[in-house]
C-alpha cells in the first residue's frame, strides 16, 4: 500500500464495524486480571528473582566490590556485575550503559543484579554488597552549563539544530511591538502504573523475553547488540503494557540484567524496577531553557519569530526538540530557531509524552498570549490573524489540510469566549478562575508496518503483528479494521500483538 493513488471504493467506507461504538477487546481481560503483564507470565517454569543494586554516586568509578556476604546469603543463586558479565555491547537507543561499572555515568545507575530464589532474598542480599567508589565532580545544572552548550547531533528524530528564513534579526529589531522572554521547564519523570519489568529465560543459545516494551523490533536489535548474539536468537513478547508514554520505547536495565542473571543462574529470572529505580534507570524529559522573541506590527501581524532552546543530556545523547512546532504553527516572514545541547551527568533524557512539542508548545503559547496582551488583541483573534496555510519556512509547500482557525473559532463559540471576564478578575474563594486558549501541534512520523492475516476453516480471521498496545486500544482498532475489510463480525476476529515472531510494525510511539 503506497497511498499514491486515490483508493476508490473500499470496504472500509461502508462503516459496518468501524465508526460504531464497541467495548474494548482487552477491557474484560484487564478488569478481571486475566491480561498477563510482563512480570506475570507463566510460560517460564520455576523463575528466580533478580534485584538490581544502583550506584550510590552520580559520577565517578567503582573501585571495588565485596560480594562475599551477599553470595553467602540465603537463596542466592548468582550475582552479576560489569566485572563478570562478559563483554557487553551498547544498543542504538540507550545513551548510558545499562549495566554500569567501573565507570559511573549517573546516579543510581545499575551496577549489579542479585538473583535468588525469592524476591525478598534477592533484595536482602543486594543490601549486603559493599561498593567502594572514587567520586568525580559532575555537571547537573542546566543553567550553569548553558553557556558551554553546543549544537546537538543532527539527523534521525532530532532534525536540523538550526533553521532560518528571511532576516530575523533585522525584522525583530525593526518591529514596532516586541516580546523577548525566557521560559524554563524542569526535568519530568515517567511514573506509569506498570513499572519496567522483564522475565528472561535461556534455552541453549536462544533467549526468551517477556517484557514491557513499546517497540519490539528496535528492542530485539538492541538486545542483540548488547549481548553480542544474533537477533534471530531472541524472541521478545509484550502483549500487554501498563502504560508506556515513551519510557518503554527501548530496552532498559531490567531486560538486560534479567537476561544476564538468567544466564548466570541457569534459571528463568524475573526483574522489575522498583519505583525509585524508574526515575534514574529509565528515560526522562530533560529540563529546558527557552528564549522566544516575537516581533509584530501594531495591528498584530507577526513579522519576526525566534525560538532558541537549551537542554542537557549525557555524552552522546540528544536534545529536547522544543523548537519543532515553532517552525510550522504561525505565519511570519522572518524566522529563526536554534537548539543547543549541554553535557549533564544526569540520567538519560529521551522521549516522554510528545517529546519536544510538550515543553516547546508551552513556551510558544505563553509567548503568543503575552504578545496578544501587549498588542491589546484578543488571544483567539491574534492566533487567527497569524494563521498560515503553507509551511512558513517553505511557502511553496501547502498543508494538505489545516483547520486550526475553524477549531479556534468553534471552540471560542462553544466555550462562551466572547463573554469571558478580564484575566485575574474572578475569584472563587482562594482560587482565581479564568478562561484561556492554546493551540497544539504534534508532528507526524510515517513508518512501514506489516501484519499477517489468516482465515481458517471455522471462518476465524487471525491478525498477527508485533505492534503493541500501551492502553491506546490497538487490539480493538486492528480487530475493527480486519472485520470491516473481511466482511465479518468482530467476534470472528482474533488479534495477536507484541511478539517478535510476528511481522514488524511501526510500534507504539509518536502516535
Amino acid at each position: 500500500m503506497k497511498f499514491d493513488t486515490p483508493a476508490g471504493t473500499n470496504p472500509i467506507d461502508q462503516l459496518k464495524v468501524i465508526g460504531r461504538p464497541t467495548p474494548r477487546i482487552d477491557g474484560p481481560l484487564k478488569t478481571t486480571g486475566a491480561a498477563p503483564y510482563a512480570y506475570e507470565h507463566h510460560d517460564a517454569p520455576d523463575p528466580a528473582y533478580g534485584f538490581i543494586l544502583g550506584s550510590a554516586i552520580a559520577k565517578g568509578r567503582v573501585t571495588g566490590m565485596d560480594l562475599r556476604e551477599a553470595k553467602a546469603a540465603p537463596g542466592v543463586l548468582a550475582i552479576v556485575t560489569a566485572e563478570n558479565a562478559g563483554k557487553l555491547g551498547k544498543g542504538n537507543f540507550n545513551t548510558a550503559k545499562l549495566l554500569g561499572g567501573p565507570e559511573i555515568e549517573h546516579y543510581h545507575q545499575a551496577v549489579a543484579v542479585v538473583v535468588a530464589e525469592t524476591f525478598e532474598q534477592a533484595r536482602a542480599a543486594a543490601a549486603l554488597i559493599r561498593v567502594d567508589y572514587a567520586r568525580d565532580k559532575g555537571r547537573y545544572d542546566l543553567a550553569a552549563a548553558k553557556d558551554g552548550a553546543g549544537k546537538p547531533p543532527e539527523g534521525g528524530f532530532n532534525g536540523p539544530a538550526d533553521s532560518s528564513h528571511g532576516d530575523f534579526a533585522g525584522a525583530f529589531a525593526g518591529a514596532p511591538v516586541q516580546l523577548d522572554a525566557t521560559y524554563t521547564t524542569p526535568d519530568h519523570a515517567h511514573a506509569m502504573m506498570e513499572p519496567h519489568a522483564t522475565i528472561a529465560a535461556w534455552d541453549g543459545d536462544r533467549l526468551d523475553l517477556w517484557t514491557a516494551n513499546q517497540m519490539i523490533a528496535w528492542s530485539v536489535g538492541d538486545m542483540a547488540r548488547t549481548l553480542g548474539i544474533p537477533r534471530d536468537k531472541i524472541r521478545m513478547r509484550s502483549p500487554f503494557i501498563g502504560g508506556g508514554f515513551g519510557g518503554k520505547l527501548f530496552i532498559r536495565a531490567d531486560a538486560v540484567l534479567a537476561a544476564l542473571g538468567a544466564r548466570a543462574a541457569n534459571r528463568a529470572v524475573k526483574v522489575a524496577l522498583p519505583r525509585p529505580f524508574m526515575f534514574n534507570n529509565t528515560p526522562h524529559r530533560p529540563a529546558t531553557i527557552q528564549r522566544i522573541r516575537l516581533g509584530a506590527t501594531r495591528d498584530g501581524k507577526l513579522v519576526a519569530i525566534g525560538h532558541e532552546s537549551w537542554s542537557g543530556d549525557l555524552p552522546g545523547g540528544g536534545p529536547e526538540t522544543a523548537t519543532g512546532q515553532t517552525k510550522l504553527l504561525y505565519a511570519g516572514a522572518n524566522r529563526m530557531t536554534a537548539m543547543r545541547l549541554a553535557v549533564l551527568d544526569l540520567p538519560e533524557g529521551n522521549a516522554m509524552r510528545a517529546p519536544g512539542e510538550a515543553p516547546g508548545m508551552m513556551a510558544l503559547e505563553i509567548a503568543i498570549d503575552e504578545m496578544a496582551e501587549k498588542l491589546g488583541l484578543d488571544p483567539v483573534a491574534f492566533r487567527v490573524l497569524n494563521d498560515t496555510q503553507v509551511d512558513p519556512e517553505n511557502p511553496g509547500r501547502p498543508y494538505s489540510q489545516r483547520q486550526l482557525n475553524q477549531c479556534l473559532q468553534t471552540g471560542a463559540e462553544k466555550f462562551g469566549w466572547a463573554g469571558r471576564a478580564k484575566p485575574g478578575s474572578v475569584r472563587d474563594g482562594r482560587w482565581l478562575v479564568g478562561m484561556g486558549v492554546a493551540a497544539a501541534f504534534r508532528n507526524n512520523i510515517n513508518m512501514k508496518s506489516a501484519a499477517r492475516v489468516r482465515l481458517d476453516a471455522r471462518g476465524i480471521v487471525t491478525v498477527e503483528t508485533d505492534m503493541t498496545d500501551i492502553g491506546t486500544g490497538t487490539y480493538t482498532i486492528v480487530a475493527q479494521t480486519a472485520a470491516e475489510m473481511m466482511g465479518l463480525p468482530l467476534d470472528k476476529v482474533v488479534v495477536k500483538l507484541g511478539d517478535s515472531s510476528f511481522p514488524v510494525s511501526a510500534g507504539s510511539g509518536g502516535q
